[in-house]
């Protein structure tokens, strides 16, 4: 339900806050005295056209999701080549609606506007829907496989970021006297990973070690419908691999 009205939130916001970039630059370049060779309600009607276009483009960079963070550099480029590719959208849209130019320098205000604000929110929404994802019970509840330095690194790193996943408990294939990893329960060993996944409901699972039973992992996680991770040290790499294609192979590539 939370996730249903944070995502439903952010679209309307974002579509408001569209039509409203482009009417401040209207207003910016054209002056508060409604022009009567550049009415605004044509505008208007350009930009309701294609501020849904202009999110469907954000939805398919992937921007929506709510695990994703807004303030890395490629989430802020895509944030960039949306804006522009909604500018490029409104000049065909406005062109072919009522054949006339306008305003380079509109154009200009429009683009800048819509880059910045939309940015300062994303900036902003991201760090409120992050509270909100986490209030109990957690919207993504990760259960974590493996205990070693890089489990404890793991789950201090998610708690410092107030990451969207909370973890909810940790299992390991061999046992462990510890009562807890860094502030997250020891649920016991894997052969009641069936037990806990009905009783926690979680939506993701994060492999940190037990390589040997990272077959058995991924088939429960299909299973259950629930997102698989692997953290790169269970295979010996130092975090510099990346996924690559190869002639329509998924691939990951250790540089």
């Amino acid at each position: 339900m939370r996730r249903t009205f944070l995502l439903f939130t952010w679209v309307v916001t974002d579509i408001v806050l569209f039509i409203g970039a482009y009417v401040c630059a209207y207003f910016l370049r054209v002056g508060f005295i409604l022009s009567s060779d550049f009415p605004l309600n044509r505008y208007v009607q350009a930009v309701l056209v294609i501020s849904p276009i202009w999110v469907g483009v954000m939805i398919g960079l992937g921007i929506f999701r709510l695990t994703r963070v807004q303030s890395s550099r490629r989430n802020i480029l895509h944030l960039l080549f949306s804006c522009v590719m909604g500018l490029a959208l409104f000049t065909l849209g406005y062109y072919f609606l009522f054949g006339q130019f306008f305003s380079r320098l509109l154009l200009v205000y429009a683009g800048l506007l819509s880059f910045v604000l939309t940015t300062i929110w994303h900036l902003s929404f991201d760090q409120w829907q992050r509270r909100i994802l986490r209030k109990d019970p957690p919207a993504y509840p990760i259960l974590i496989v493996g205990i070693n330095r890089e489990t404890e690194r793991f789950i201090r790193l998610l708690s410092d970021k107030q990451s969207p996943l909370k973890p909810i408990g940790v299992l390991d294939s061999q046992g462990s006297p510890l009562k807890e990893v860094a502030g997250v329960s020891v649920l016991g060993k894997l052969n009641i990973l069936e037990e806990v996944i009905k009783t926690k409901k979680p939506t993701h699972l994060v492999q940190c070690s037990n390589l040997e039973h990272t077959t058995n992992l991924m088939s429960v996680c299909r299973q259950h419908k629930m997102t698989y991770m692997l953290l790169p040290s269970v295979i010996g790499s130092s975090g510099n691999q990346s996924m690559d294609v190869i002639e329509g192979q998924t691939m990951i590539t250790v540089g």
